[in-house]
């Protein structure tokens, strides 16, 4: 080829071949050899680029005519409207328009071009203008942007625009299409060069995809000016303002020295915390962001949040103005995909349906008093038939939406809620409503106009009265008026109870159901998943899975038995239905016989034998939960011989885990003897355990034989009957160095121990001791743990005073949840510590805890986001009304446990609701017991004295339709 190319050359005679001489910048600056290589246009198809770009200069033989035609740069050049003078000059302004990417042009008489330009961006800016494909990506669109910018391809600078426009409108996989990284170096090049229509591009291409970018580890790297653009941008997308917080908040920790003025830096911070709608941010959030220094408006958005809270009426806000009602507008754009309110207690239906309507029903004066005049209306209307008028509102239409959270929106009328989702969001398909107890299960009615639901989550508190746990001194209730029959089958043969049942017809689609804690609903239709767990869910729930549903006025009775290919336990792929004591033996052969597909399998603290589980057949299993049952290891050895996929197994107080099966005759079961050996064998062949729960005879040499299986354990929990050495303990961060939950009960600690677990396991969440031995100091204590988020000690620091508190707020900064029992050394300063210390507290457990409330409760209200209290014998100094206040005080408070020792006036007033679910008052009673005392060295003397110990426990639960009040004998 290149002798033809020579030959080429010097025979020419024709005026339409002239050459081009380029050289690569880098290589003047690099002292690269000036090794030549020859080429023409006319075989630019089959150019072998990197044999070419491994050359310093390229003498390229190209068509005078063609470069004439899609050249305007070459035009000018060629024909002689622009001088080599001018080429000089443009090539002097060309560092203030491209930076470092210069080049310049200078036509000989011999007919020849030099160019200085990046090689591989005008060899394949030559090979566009000879009619071959070029694929512009974000790697090449600057360089062949620029380029052909300045040479004046006017096709290829078409072809870039619409590349970078359909980018921008394009349904993909983001993460495939352009990298972070890509993105913010083609916004710098377009403000560098005053272009705007590539900054636009780009900041509409960030604000669609935020929630991608944030996930990405060059987010920090967000250009100041792209960030502010972005989160202006109309059609900024997040699921959440939680997660366009974390974002900023992540975004100025990594920018704190952006400015070497501090007061531009200040306002730069911000300007960047001002496009936060602070009324919209959960209560929890807020809270725990009162110590990052950052976040300057945490306690700016908590007064927001209790304010409306106080005053949920939108009336006064639609008066003051456009900008706050822009405040309580959730973010939804046409591109949203999931909507996650959860944990808002100051979201309503009014500020709901109020991100649901036309922006200018917000900017107009005129529509906004018929926006007030509406919600007017829509409080009056029934609150079981809370519809939306066809005619009231304009309901915007959000096709992407897929997916709802309203979790704990305690104030949000949820039947008023799915009725504007059914209407605004068309493609919903999965909606989490869990701890929404005043929600009655007749509004499923409402969700049949869901058609695409196929995931639903009610799952409310686990009600602590559960008949077959403890023993029921007394019990009544305080009924509210029935839901009208015509919403309920009390006929329906798949009810447990006479409640409410799900008919097969009503919700068709839904593949998921979690119904976990609800004792209203017991039934079940044709689901992939159920999880029940601590329901009423029963034998003839059972039945309903493993048989088809009869037709109207057949015996499901006599069905059973029948295992029919339409069955649901056939394509089950989840069932929970741990604490369900109404399921007995028979039932659970039965169901575990027919399962085929099972992933995720629960069945602690049910009547499960090595019977029932011996039938269980599924191979794909992935979580099984068997915790408190009768099932032996040879069992359990059988099954995960099955389903090499294990990843999750909870089997903490089965005492027969590693007794072998007998057949009642006094002779084993060869065909499931297994010991525990082999249990762990079958588990270390295949499997890799992320989760594992276990209590009887787990020993050191247990956790050695289980090797390979748990080097990814991620959460390990060890119980009563366990006995772990010191060594293996010592060891454990070594062995699982990924663990970040860590739960022991009964084992033997040392400060040499826990300062292990702290310094090694950086990622840990958890951290749980129930009355283990041992002699443990503050120095555990002593270590920087920022991801800590759940912190249990009980019976394990009776040393604990309020200085080794402190040191725990500092070391433990993100903990929302804290539960210490036995700390006897505390007191009333206690309460201010924690409050200060950790503002977000979701949960607090004080129990035995010195006298903590002797001067009654103050400063842990300042925990504005509680949701589970817990104050037992701290001190007889807490008020009558403390139930009261706490509830008016902390609007996402659920549950509340106290003793009547520490009520100052020997009794506590109980609200009428508020959002409690439920209420435990344990009562002790006095007990005499003689101490032998010793005066004056001299003798010593039998002295009775009276000890409070437990009599009974007062147990008040609120559901959807009625007040229960139970008295049972156990402390709970």
């Amino acid at each position: 080829m290149l002798s033809n190319i020579h030959h080429s050359m010097e025979s020419n005679l024709e005026d339409d071949v002239i050459f081009l001489l380029c050289t690569n910048p880098n290589s003047i600056e690099e002292s690269i050899p000036k090794d030549e290589i020859c080429i023409s246009t006319a075989e630019s198809s089959s150019w072998d680029l990197p044999t070419i770009l491994s050359h310093g200069i390229v003498n390229v033989q190209s068509n005078r005519n063609r470069l004439i035609q899609h050249s305007s740069y070459f035009r000018s050049l060629i024909c002689g409207n622009f001088s080599v003078k001018q080429a000089v000059l443009t090539a002097d302004i060309l560092p203030t328009l491209f930076g470092s990417m210069v080049g310049y042009h200078i036509e000989s008489c011999h007919g020849s071009i030099s160019i200085l330009w990046n090689l591989e961006a005008f060899i394949n800016i030559l090979r566009f203008i000879n009619g071959c494909s070029l694929d512009v990506t974000p790697q090449n669109f600057i360089l062949l942007y620029e380029g052909a910018l300045f040479f004046g391809v006017d096709a290829l600078l078409s072809k870039c625009k619409i590349w970078l426009s359909e980018l921008d409108s394009s349904k993909g996989p983001l993460s495939l299409q352009i990298q972070l990284d890509d993105l913010i170096h083609i916004w710098n090049f377009g403000e560098e060069n005053g272009n705007d229509f590539i900054p636009e591009i780009c900041t509409g291409y960030l604000a669609r995809n935020f929630m991608w970018a944030m996930s990405c580890n060059s987010f920090p790297n967000l250009p100041y000016g792209m960030l502010i653009a972005c989160t202006r941008h109309p059609e900024l997308t997040v699921d959440s303002e939680k997660h366009l917080s974390d974002a900023l908040l992540v975004w100025l920790a990594a920018n704190t020295e952006l400015s070497e003025c501090s007061s531009c830096l200040e306002d730069r911070c911000i300007d960047v915390l001002k496009q936060i709608r602070i009324k919209l941010l959960p209560l929890w959030f807020s809270a725990g962001k009162k110590r990052c220094y950052i976040f300057k408006l945490a306690d700016e958005s908590i007064n927001a949040i209790l304010s409306l809270v106080k005053h949920p009426s939108t009336s006064s806000v639609i008066d003051s103005g456009d900008k706050d009602l822009s405040q309580l507008r959730i973010r939804l754009t046409k591109y949203t995909k999931k909507v996650d309110i959860s944990g808002c207690p100051q979201i309503t239906f009014e500020i709901l349906l109020l991100s649901l309507i036309p922006c200018s029903y917000i900017v107009d004066f005129e529509l906004r008093k018929s926006i007030k005049q509406s919600l007017i209306n829509l409080k009056h209307l029934n609150q079981i038939q809370y519809a939306i008028s066809a005619g009231l509102l304009p309901i915007l239409n959000f096709e992407a939406v897929q997916e709802v959270d309203i979790s704990k929106c305690s104030r949000l009328h949820l039947e008023a809620a799915i009725e504007c989702f059914c209407k605004s969001f068309p493609a919903l398909r999965i909606l989490r409503a869990s701890y929404l107890s005043n929600f009655k299960m007749s509004g499923l009615r409402q969700l049949v106009k869901c058609s695409l639901l196929s995931e639903v989550d009610f799952t409310v508190d686990v009600s602590p009265v559960i008949p077959l746990q403890v023993s029921i001194i007394s019990s009544s209730q305080n009924i509210t008026p029935k839901i009208p029959t015509k919403f309920v089958e009390s006929e329906n043969y798949i009810l447990d109870t006479i409640s409410f049942s799900l008919s097969r017809s009503l919700l068709l689609n839904i593949t998921k159901l979690t119904l976990e804690g609800r004792t209203d609903v017991s039934g079940c239709i044709k689901l992939q998943s159920i999880i029940v767990c601590d329901t009423s869910f029963g034998r003839n729930s059972i039945l309903a899975l493993c048989c088809s549903i009869p037709d109207s006025g057949n015996s499901a009775a006599a069905d059973f038995g029948k295992r029919q290919q339409n069955s649901v336990a056939l394509n089950l792929q989840t069932l929970h239905m741990g604490g369900c004591k109404g399921v007995d033996e028979t039932s659970l052969l039965e169901v575990l016989s027919q399962v085929q597909t099972l992933r995720s399998l629960c069945l602690r603290e049910t009547h499960l034998v090595d019977n029932a589980l011996c039938s269980f057949s599924s191979s794909s299993l992935e979580m099984l939960v068997v915790d408190n049952t009768m099932v032996s290891g040879s069992a359990l050895a059988y099954v995960v011989r099955g389903n090499p996929g294990l990843k999750c197994l909870k089997a903490r107080g089965c005492k027969n885990l590693f007794q072998k099966e007998s057949t009642g005759k006094g002779k084993e079961c060869s065909s499931l003897s297994h010991s525990c050996r082999e249990l762990y064998l079958e588990l270390s062949k295949a499997c890799k355990l992320e989760e594992f729960s276990i209590g009887w005879g787990f020993s050191h040499f247990s956790l050695e034989a289980l090797g390979p299986a748990i080097t990814s354990l991620k959460k390990i929990k060890v119980g009563l009957g366990a006995s772990l050495s010191h060594d293996a303990l010592t060891l454990l961060p070594k062995t699982c160095p990924f663990l970040e939950s860590v739960v022991l009960y009964f084992q033997v600690i040392t400060d040499c121990i826990m300062t292990n677990i702290m310094q090694s396991l950086r990622n840990l969440q958890v951290l749980v001791l129930c009355y283990c031995l041992g002699d443990i100091s503050s120095l555990s204590f002593k270590f920087s743990m920022p991801n800590l988020r759940r912190l249990r000690l009980v019976r394990v620091t009776p040393w604990m005073t309020n200085d080794d508190l402190v040191i725990l707020t500092q070391n433990c900064v993100n903990l929302v949840e804290l539960s210490l029992l036995g700390c006897r050394l505390l007191n009333s300063d206690s309460q201010q510590i924690i409050s200060h210390g950790w503002p977000g507290l979701t949960s607090i457990h004080l129990e035995d805890c010195g006298e903590v409330t002797a001067d009654g409760v103050a400063s842990l209200f300042d925990c504005k986001a509680l949701e589970d209290l817990l104050l037992r014998h701290n001190g007889r100094g807490i008020q009558k009304n403390f139930i009261l206040d706490a509830a008016s005080k902390m609007p996402m408070l659920r549950k509340v446990s106290l003793d009547f020792c520490d009520a100052v006036e020997g009794y506590f007033n109980l609200p009428n609701r508020c959002s409690l679910s439920i209420v435990k008052m344990a009562r002790c009673k006095t007990r005499k017991c003689a101490v032998e005392i010793q005066i004056l060295g001299a003798f010593r003397r039998p002295v009775h004295e009276e000890k409070p110990v437990h009599k009974e426990t007062l147990v008040f639960v609120w559901s959807s339709k009625n007040l229960t009040r139970t008295v049972v004998k156990e402390r709970i």
